[in-house]
């Protein structure tokens, strides 16, 4: 960042402060920090709300780290951190402002963000290409692997390359295949040098470049590694999604909350009404399979929609069996017309496990339509549950956090005073959730909403405060040191056990007014639908009248 632009913003940073510090008084479980100097205009901030951590514990197999707005085209430093929910929606994970480009700043906001996720490691992380940004993922999460995102290196190679991309109209779309279209390391290798050749660029610096670091953004070496992406192709955008729309360019200092919490609303709305959708909705089946019906009653909508595409997709795929060991038979799975395409897939029918060469449940936790090949002349009728990603799920936010991918959360997630209020928040949001989807269901959540809320009133009187309580309770910012030089500010709880009851009593009073929204949210839908089947009841009389006319 310019001196210049660091001073612009750094003295505005009081308006972010504030805002942070307001939130984390409403609730505990909001986490900020500041890196380094005291007088908060030299380091760089990160903050997370009790949501986004939420979300982590569910969705955190998979990170992207957006510095878009670190450019000198726009007025604020703005990171973010972020993932896939269920339905395939952005979803936040943390935010910051980058007042002090380094590699020890990266570092500390990575140690920051990780530990504000109870140290959780994602399994993959994407980040635009920056060799600060590479260091520091490197040293906090050196068992992440980590991709460059190809929007970025398309787009700059774009701009280093001009005088080819004018002259040469066609190298674009080859350069694009050449990465995109292969689907193994030889086949990529085989078509960069005759790419290369065709050209008469073999002795190009920067393409040489973005060949040594081939490993971290050409599709072809990551295929055995989770990043969620549906196709090849799908997330090759910018990085900025969740927040595409509300920070541009013209966005300052004293916009950015409110842009911020904007984005936040409008997100949680759509992964709202998707989660409506796939739940009071039936999608239309394709196939008799009793898969596709298992399918569709697990999967949200957008993923079971994908899943069909791979099953129907069968019809045109046979498996062909090449080969039986006894315990493992393997099958060569072609489409008809483009067997130079096939893939191998090799099946233990004891276990009922498969794996195929595409790869593509292992960077994408969908079954690929050559597994299923298999599965339908082996006379499988319902997917395995090893193939069912609960993340995908209609409830991946019901029930245990688990990450499916053997990373473990920590083991004492209830030790501390603002962890169980982390928790108890967490069962809360779900309770809602589950509340609101019926009148019934709602007449009954709300029932014992009320005799909770009775319960915790009472106890009050009848738990002594912990000695661990009241050492939290001392209402001093605790300090997280990391990277040498931080100042974490992380309130904890309130003075006294009353003042806890009453922090639970305002939850829950919330969540009381939350469940009025949503029974108003839903009143609203069934009347439309009331309207609607009113309105083409009319149309179906006025027929039959023009009819007997």
């Amino acid at each position: 960042m310019s001196a210049t632009r660091h001073r612009a913003v750094g003295g505005r940073v009081n308006h972010v402060l504030d805002y942070l510090r307001r939130m984390q008084a409403e609730n505990p479980s909001f986490f900020y920090a500041i890196q380094g100097d005291n007088d908060h205009t030299g380091g760089s901030i990160f903050w997370v709300d009790a949501t986004s951590r939420m979300n982590y514990a569910y969705f955190g197999d998979t990170v992207v780290f957006d510095t878009t707005y670190r450019t000198n085209r726009y007025r604020v430093p703005f990171a973010s951190f972020s993932g896939l929910n269920h339905h395939g929606q952005p979803v936040l994970f943390g935010c910051a402002l980058i007042l002090n480009d380094s590699e020890a700043s990266f570092a500390w906001l990575f140690q920051t963000w990780l530990h504000a996720m109870s140290d959780r490691r994602p399994i993959s992380i994407t980040t635009d290409p920056d060799r600060l940004i590479q260091m520091a993922v490197t040293q906090v999460l050196p068992e992440t692997r980590l991709r460059f995102n190809r929007w970025s290196i398309f787009k700059e190679t774009q701009e280093k390359l001009a005088h080819i991309y004018q002259s040469q109209p066609t190298f674009e779309i080859e350069f694009k295949k050449c990465v995109n279209e292969t689907e193994t390391i030889n086949e990529f290798e085989s078509s960069w040098v005759s790419l290369l050749e065709r050209y008469f660029v073999m002795d190009n610096e920067w393409l040489q470049s973005m060949y040594n670091a081939r490993q971290e953004w050409v599709p072809a070496y990551m295929r055995d590694t989770f990043f969620g992406d549906f196709s090849i192709t799908e997330r090759n955008i910018g990085l900025n999604s969740f927040f595409e729309g509300f920070v541009n360019a013209s966005t300052t200092i004293q916009m950015l909350i409110k842009q911020y919490e904007k984005a936040v609303a409008s997100w949680h709305e759509k992964e709202l009404k998707s989660d409506y959708d796939s739940t009071n909705t039936s999608p239309v089946l394709k196939t008799p399979s009793p898969m596709e019906k298992q399918a569709a009653n697990l999967y949200t909508r957008r993923i079971f929609m994908k899943f069909q595409e791979e099953l129907v997709e069968t019809l045109a795929n046979p498996a062909t069996k090449i080969d039986d060991s006894g315990t493992v038979a393997t099958y060569r799975v072609a489409k008809f017309g483009e067997e130079h395409k096939a893939h191998t897939v090799n099946f233990t029918s004891f276990e009922m496990k498969a794996n195929c060469s595409c790869q593509m449940f292992e960077h994408s936790g969908i079954i690929c339509r050559h597994i299923l090949a298999v599965f339908r002349a082996k006379n499988v009728l319902t997917l395995p549950s090893q193939y069912v990603l609960k993340r995908w799920t209609r409830n991946a936010k019901i029930g245990d956090m688990q990450d499916e991918h053997a990373t473990e959360l920590p083991n004492n997630s209830r030790e501390s005073l603002t962890d169980r209020y982390n928790t108890l928040r967490q069962e809360a949001i779900k309770y809602v959730e589950e509340g609101a989807k019926s009148i019934h269901v709602y007449n009954v959540a709300m029932d014992a909403l009320q005799e909770a809320l009775k319960k915790v009133s009472s106890a009050k009187n009848q738990s002594p405060i912990s000695a661990e309580d009241g050492a939290l309770s001392n209402g001093r910012n605790q300090e997280l040191h990391a990277a040498g030089d931080i100042e974490t500010v992380a309130c904890q709880s309130a003075d006294e056990k009353e003042k806890k009851i009453r922090e639970l009593t305002t939850e829950l009073e919330s969540i009381n007014r939350r469940c009025e929204v949503y029974r108003a949210n839903l009143l609203a839908v069934l009347r439309d639908m009331e309207e609607q089947k009113l309105k083409l009841s009319v149309k179906v009389q006025n027929a039959r009248l023009n009819l007997r006319e």
